[in-house]
């Protein structure tokens, strides 16, 4: 017999998302609190949203939260290294048969640096 944890997150007493870690869950259910949270900024704002946008626009700044930090200057975007670059050696065939040998730059992937 085989046991498994699951992770419920449970809204108003309804099951909205279940999850095979505590981590993945905890993230979730603290995204739907900024989405609630901003919500209810929404709806104390002059702006004239109807129920659906309000809750798409907060829980799509609530995802991307980070981006909004950024955006709103509270936070330094994370800085990227620059590709690295590495030579390949491949050959080609042209119309007449003859073959060439040239070297291609190809780009290695990208890696994140700390700001």
């Amino acid at each position: 017999m085989a046991v498994e944890s699951r992770f419920v997150v449970i809204r108003n007493g309804v099951e909205v998302e279940t999850f095979m870690d505590k981590k993945a869950a905890d993230e979730y259910d603290k995204m739907l609190d900024m989405a609630d949270s901003l919500s209810d900024l929404f709806d104390q704002s002059a702006l004239e949203l109807n129920e659906k946008m309000v809750e798409e626009v907060s829980i799509f700044i609530a995802k991307n939260r980070e981006d909004v930090l950024v955006a709103l200057q509270a936070k330094k975007a994370k800085v990227t290294k620059p590709a690295v670059i590495e030579d390949e050696v491949v050959a080609t065939v042209d119309a007449s048969g003859a073959v060439k040998k040239g070297t291609v730059k190809k780009a290695k992937k990208t890696t994140k640096a700390k700001a």
